[in-house]
Protein backbone atom coordinates (compact mmCIF):
# COMPACT_ATOMS: atom_id res chain seq x y z
CA UNK A 1 0.00 0.00 0.00
CA UNK A 2 1.20 3.45 -0.56
CA UNK A 3 0.41 5.56 2.70
CA UNK A 4 1.62 9.06 0.84
CA UNK A 5 -0.49 9.24 -2.09
CA UNK A 6 -0.48 12.42 -4.87
CA UNK A 7 -3.82 13.13 -6.21
CA UNK A 8 -3.95 14.75 -9.91
CA UNK A 9 -7.06 16.62 -10.68
CA UNK A 10 -7.47 16.29 -14.36
CA UNK A 11 -9.89 19.23 -14.59
CA UNK A 12 -11.42 19.05 -18.12
CA UNK A 13 -10.25 16.89 -20.40
CA UNK A 14 -11.40 16.85 -24.68
CA UNK A 15 -14.36 14.76 -24.26
CA UNK A 16 -16.89 16.29 -22.12
CA UNK A 17 -19.18 18.49 -23.46
CA UNK A 18 -21.28 21.26 -21.43
CA UNK A 19 -24.68 19.93 -22.79
CA UNK A 20 -23.82 16.67 -20.32
CA UNK A 21 -22.41 18.94 -17.58
CA UNK A 22 -22.55 23.02 -17.55
CA UNK A 23 -19.79 23.39 -15.08
CA UNK A 24 -17.01 21.81 -16.88
CA UNK A 25 -15.07 24.45 -17.47
CA UNK A 26 -14.61 25.59 -20.68
CA UNK A 27 -12.98 28.99 -20.73
CA UNK A 28 -8.92 29.82 -19.65
CA UNK A 29 -10.54 31.80 -16.89
CA UNK A 30 -12.98 28.53 -16.04
CA UNK A 31 -9.87 25.79 -16.46
CA UNK A 32 -7.55 28.02 -14.13
CA UNK A 33 -9.96 28.55 -11.77
CA UNK A 34 -11.08 24.96 -11.68
CA UNK A 35 -7.11 23.82 -11.11
CA UNK A 36 -6.77 26.14 -8.57
CA UNK A 37 -10.53 24.80 -6.86
CA UNK A 38 -8.76 21.47 -6.99
CA UNK A 39 -5.24 22.08 -5.23
CA UNK A 40 -7.64 23.84 -2.32
CA UNK A 41 -9.34 20.66 -2.05
CA UNK A 42 -6.40 18.28 -2.33
CA UNK A 43 -4.61 18.25 -5.50
CA UNK A 44 -1.40 18.09 -5.65
CA UNK A 45 -0.99 18.31 -9.32
CA UNK A 46 -3.49 19.99 -12.07
CA UNK A 47 -3.28 18.38 -15.43
CA UNK A 48 -5.07 20.27 -18.44
CA UNK A 49 -6.43 20.79 -21.94
CA UNK A 50 -7.81 23.60 -23.16
CA UNK A 51 -10.77 24.14 -25.39
CA UNK A 52 -12.13 26.48 -28.01
CA UNK A 53 -14.32 28.84 -25.61
CA UNK A 54 -16.85 29.83 -28.14
CA UNK A 55 -17.77 25.84 -28.81
CA UNK A 56 -16.48 23.66 -26.01
CA UNK A 57 -14.80 21.60 -27.95
CA UNK A 58 -10.85 20.70 -27.70
CA UNK A 59 -8.23 22.83 -28.76
CA UNK A 60 -4.31 22.54 -30.15
CA UNK A 61 -4.51 26.81 -30.01
CA UNK A 62 -1.44 27.58 -28.29
CA UNK A 63 -2.64 31.09 -27.45
CA UNK A 64 -5.12 29.38 -25.41
CA UNK A 65 -2.98 27.21 -23.40
CA UNK A 66 -0.46 30.31 -22.70
CA UNK A 67 -3.27 32.41 -21.82
CA UNK A 68 -4.59 29.51 -19.75
CA UNK A 69 -1.56 28.91 -17.96
CA UNK A 70 -0.39 32.45 -17.53
CA UNK A 71 -3.60 32.98 -15.37
CA UNK A 72 -2.84 29.87 -13.20
CA UNK A 73 0.18 31.60 -12.56
CA UNK A 74 -0.68 34.18 -11.80
CA UNK A 75 -3.47 33.14 -9.29
CA UNK A 76 -0.88 31.01 -7.62
CA UNK A 77 1.44 34.15 -6.91
CA UNK A 78 -1.59 35.75 -5.70
CA UNK A 79 -3.39 33.29 -3.61
CA UNK A 80 -0.40 31.54 -2.35
CA UNK A 81 -2.48 28.05 -3.72
CA UNK A 82 0.57 25.70 -5.26
CA UNK A 83 -0.06 23.10 -8.17
CA UNK A 84 1.97 21.37 -9.99
CA UNK A 85 1.15 22.08 -13.66
CA UNK A 86 0.78 18.90 -16.00
CA UNK A 87 -0.23 19.57 -19.45
CA UNK A 88 -1.56 17.33 -22.03
CA UNK A 89 1.06 16.77 -25.23
CA UNK A 90 -1.72 13.80 -26.46
CA UNK A 91 -3.86 15.95 -28.82
CA UNK A 92 -2.69 15.70 -32.49
CA UNK A 93 -3.17 12.09 -32.81
CA UNK A 94 -6.81 11.40 -33.85
CA UNK A 95 -6.87 9.22 -37.14
CA UNK A 96 -10.27 8.48 -39.03
CA UNK A 97 -9.86 6.79 -42.06
CA UNK A 98 -11.95 8.19 -45.05
CA UNK A 99 -14.39 5.12 -45.91
CA UNK A 100 -13.79 6.07 -49.74
CA UNK A 101 -9.81 6.14 -49.28
CA UNK A 102 -8.69 4.87 -46.31
CA UNK A 103 -5.24 5.53 -46.77
CA UNK A 104 -6.27 9.72 -46.21
CA UNK A 105 -7.63 10.70 -43.03
CA UNK A 106 -11.53 11.76 -43.19
CA UNK A 107 -13.82 13.66 -40.82
CA UNK A 108 -12.08 14.05 -37.09
CA UNK A 109 -8.56 13.31 -38.32
CA UNK A 110 -6.28 15.69 -36.07
CA UNK A 111 -2.89 14.04 -36.81
CA UNK A 112 0.18 16.50 -36.29
CA UNK A 113 3.92 16.00 -36.44
CA UNK A 114 5.91 15.35 -32.28
CA UNK A 115 7.30 18.91 -32.94
CA UNK A 116 3.88 20.64 -33.17
CA UNK A 117 2.30 18.17 -30.78
CA UNK A 118 4.83 20.10 -28.31
CA UNK A 119 5.06 23.25 -29.53
CA UNK A 120 2.83 24.45 -26.08
CA UNK A 121 5.23 22.53 -23.54
CA UNK A 122 8.23 24.22 -25.47
CA UNK A 123 6.97 27.80 -25.36
CA UNK A 124 5.08 26.95 -21.21
CA UNK A 125 7.71 24.58 -19.19
CA UNK A 126 5.49 23.14 -17.15
CA UNK A 127 6.99 20.63 -15.01
CA UNK A 128 5.07 17.64 -16.37
CA UNK A 129 3.40 16.65 -19.69
CA UNK A 130 1.96 13.78 -21.00
CA UNK A 131 3.35 11.00 -23.38
CA UNK A 132 0.90 8.77 -24.75
CA UNK A 133 3.02 6.02 -25.35
CA UNK A 134 1.25 3.97 -28.21
CA UNK A 135 -1.28 4.00 -30.49
CA UNK A 136 -4.69 2.16 -29.34
CA UNK A 137 -8.20 2.49 -30.60
CA UNK A 138 -9.39 5.18 -28.83
CA UNK A 139 -13.82 4.36 -28.90
CA UNK A 140 -14.37 5.21 -32.38
CA UNK A 141 -11.16 6.29 -33.89
CA UNK A 142 -7.44 5.47 -33.98
CA UNK A 143 -5.13 7.15 -31.72
CA UNK A 144 -1.39 7.37 -33.43
CA UNK A 145 1.98 7.84 -32.02
CA UNK A 146 4.30 5.53 -33.07
CA UNK A 147 7.50 4.22 -32.25
CA UNK A 148 9.68 6.88 -34.33
CA UNK A 149 7.22 9.63 -32.66
CA UNK A 150 7.55 8.77 -29.62
CA UNK A 151 11.45 8.56 -29.89
CA UNK A 152 11.38 12.35 -31.49
CA UNK A 153 9.04 13.72 -28.66
CA UNK A 154 11.04 12.10 -25.48
CA UNK A 155 14.24 13.53 -27.42
CA UNK A 156 12.77 16.99 -27.32
CA UNK A 157 11.14 16.06 -24.05
CA UNK A 158 13.64 15.60 -22.15
CA UNK A 159 15.92 18.94 -23.80
CA UNK A 160 13.38 21.26 -22.47
CA UNK A 161 13.83 19.29 -18.88
CA UNK A 162 10.07 18.66 -18.41
CA UNK A 163 9.35 15.37 -16.76
CA UNK A 164 6.73 13.03 -19.10
CA UNK A 165 4.14 11.06 -17.41
CA UNK A 166 3.71 8.11 -19.54
CA UNK A 167 0.04 7.92 -20.04
CA UNK A 168 0.04 3.29 -20.63
CA UNK A 169 -3.47 2.52 -21.94
CA UNK A 170 -1.90 -1.21 -22.11
CA UNK A 171 0.52 -3.63 -21.91
CA UNK A 172 2.54 -2.78 -24.91
CA UNK A 173 2.55 0.87 -24.22
CA UNK A 174 4.39 -0.09 -21.26
CA UNK A 175 6.76 -2.29 -23.54
CA UNK A 176 7.20 0.41 -25.63
CA UNK A 177 8.41 2.92 -22.21
CA UNK A 178 11.06 0.54 -20.99
CA UNK A 179 12.48 0.13 -24.59
CA UNK A 180 12.50 4.31 -24.76
CA UNK A 181 14.43 4.04 -21.47
CA UNK A 182 17.22 1.67 -22.42
CA UNK A 183 17.52 3.92 -25.14
CA UNK A 184 18.39 7.25 -22.84
CA UNK A 185 15.14 9.20 -23.89
CA UNK A 186 13.22 8.81 -20.86
CA UNK A 187 15.36 9.92 -17.34
CA UNK A 188 14.88 7.77 -14.13
CA UNK A 189 12.73 7.75 -11.90
CA UNK A 190 9.73 7.35 -14.75
CA UNK A 191 6.22 8.34 -14.00
CA UNK A 192 3.52 6.46 -14.93
CA UNK A 193 -0.27 6.54 -15.11
CA UNK A 194 -2.52 3.67 -15.84
CA UNK A 195 -5.29 4.80 -17.58
CA UNK A 196 -8.19 2.37 -17.44
CA UNK A 197 -11.69 1.90 -18.92
CA UNK A 198 -11.19 3.80 -22.04
CA UNK A 199 -12.88 1.77 -24.92
CA UNK A 200 -10.93 -0.13 -26.33
CA UNK A 201 -8.06 -0.52 -24.23
CA UNK A 202 -7.21 -1.63 -20.53
CA UNK A 203 -10.12 -2.11 -18.67
CA UNK A 204 -10.64 -0.81 -15.84
CA UNK A 205 -10.56 -3.63 -12.89
CA UNK A 206 -8.00 -5.02 -10.21
CA UNK A 207 -6.80 -7.10 -12.60
CA UNK A 208 -5.63 -5.26 -14.81
CA UNK A 209 -4.31 -2.89 -12.87
CA UNK A 210 -2.24 -5.42 -10.82
CA UNK A 211 -1.24 -6.71 -14.47
CA UNK A 212 0.10 -3.35 -15.68
CA UNK A 213 1.73 -2.29 -12.32
CA UNK A 214 3.58 -5.68 -11.99
CA UNK A 215 5.02 -4.73 -15.79
CA UNK A 216 6.75 -1.03 -14.48
CA UNK A 217 10.17 -1.06 -14.58
CA UNK A 218 12.34 -0.57 -10.67
CA UNK A 219 11.49 2.79 -9.18
CA UNK A 220 9.00 3.76 -11.08
CA UNK A 221 6.31 6.11 -9.94
CA UNK A 222 2.99 5.94 -10.72
CA UNK A 223 -0.50 6.23 -10.37
CA UNK A 224 -3.53 4.92 -12.10
CA UNK A 225 -7.60 6.13 -12.90
CA UNK A 226 -10.12 4.56 -14.02
CA UNK A 227 -13.04 6.75 -15.99
CA UNK A 228 -17.07 7.18 -15.28
CA UNK A 229 -18.23 5.34 -11.94
CA UNK A 230 -14.91 3.26 -11.77
CA UNK A 231 -13.20 6.49 -10.29
CA UNK A 232 -12.97 5.81 -6.73
CA UNK A 233 -12.97 2.50 -6.69
CA UNK A 234 -9.95 2.58 -8.58
CA UNK A 235 -8.18 5.07 -6.85
CA UNK A 236 -9.06 3.02 -3.69
CA UNK A 237 -7.50 0.31 -5.65
CA UNK A 238 -4.46 1.84 -7.06
CA UNK A 239 -3.22 3.10 -3.06
CA UNK A 240 -3.43 -0.57 -2.17
CA UNK A 241 -1.69 -1.41 -4.81
CA UNK A 242 1.29 0.95 -4.42
CA UNK A 243 0.04 3.69 -6.91
CA UNK A 244 -1.65 7.32 -6.65
CA UNK A 245 -4.64 8.52 -7.78
CA UNK A 246 -6.01 10.83 -10.69
CA UNK A 247 -9.80 11.97 -10.33
CA UNK A 248 -11.40 14.68 -12.04
CA UNK A 249 -14.00 15.85 -14.49
CA UNK A 250 -11.63 14.57 -17.19
CA UNK A 251 -12.87 11.11 -16.35
CA UNK A 252 -16.03 11.36 -14.75
CA UNK A 253 -19.15 13.77 -14.16
CA UNK A 254 -20.40 12.02 -10.95
CA UNK A 255 -20.09 12.29 -7.47
CA UNK A 256 -22.75 9.96 -6.86
CA UNK A 257 -25.27 8.07 -8.89
CA UNK A 258 -27.32 11.30 -10.21
CA UNK A 259 -25.18 14.03 -8.31
CA UNK A 260 -23.38 16.13 -10.74
CA UNK A 261 -19.76 16.75 -9.12
CA UNK A 262 -16.97 19.18 -9.16
CA UNK A 263 -13.81 18.80 -9.41
CA UNK A 264 -13.09 20.08 -5.96
CA UNK A 265 -15.82 17.79 -4.81
CA UNK A 266 -13.96 14.44 -6.70
CA UNK A 267 -10.72 15.72 -5.01
CA UNK A 268 -12.23 16.43 -1.43
CA UNK A 269 -13.92 12.76 -2.08
CA UNK A 270 -10.82 11.19 -3.17
CA UNK A 271 -9.02 12.88 0.20
CA UNK A 272 -11.62 11.56 2.50
CA UNK A 273 -10.92 7.50 1.09
CA UNK A 274 -7.08 7.60 0.77
CA UNK A 275 -7.04 9.54 4.29
CA UNK A 276 -9.95 6.92 5.78
CA UNK A 277 -7.56 3.69 4.25
CA UNK A 278 -4.75 5.19 6.90
CA UNK A 279 -2.88 7.00 4.46
CA UNK A 280 -1.65 11.12 3.74
CA UNK A 281 -1.84 13.38 0.75
CA UNK A 282 1.21 15.30 -0.43
CA UNK A 283 1.38 18.88 -1.35
CA UNK A 284 2.89 20.01 -4.21
CA UNK A 285 6.01 20.83 -3.74
CA UNK A 286 6.59 16.91 -2.15
CA UNK A 287 4.93 15.74 -5.70
CA UNK A 288 7.94 17.92 -7.63
CA UNK A 289 10.40 16.11 -4.98
CA UNK A 290 8.81 12.55 -5.67
CA UNK A 291 8.22 12.91 -9.19
CA UNK A 292 11.63 14.49 -9.85
CA UNK A 293 9.96 17.17 -11.54
CA UNK A 294 11.33 20.78 -11.95
CA UNK A 295 9.85 23.96 -11.83
CA UNK A 296 11.24 26.41 -14.15
CA UNK A 297 9.12 29.00 -14.07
Amino acid sequence: MNNEVIITCPVTGSGIKKDRHTNVPVTPEEISDAAIEAAKAGAAVAHLHVRNPDTGQASNDINLYAETVGLLRDKMNKTGVDVVINITAGMGGEFVPDPANPNNGGPGTDMLSPVDRLKHIDLLRPEICTLDCGSLNFSDYAYVSTPDMLREMCALIQKMEVKPEIEAFELGHIWMAKQLMSEGLIDAPPLFQLCLGIPYAAEANGETMLAMRNMLPEGANWGSFGVGPTQMAMAAQSVIFGGHVRVGLEDNLYLERGVLASNGQLVSRAKEIIERMGARTLNAEEARKKFAAKKQR
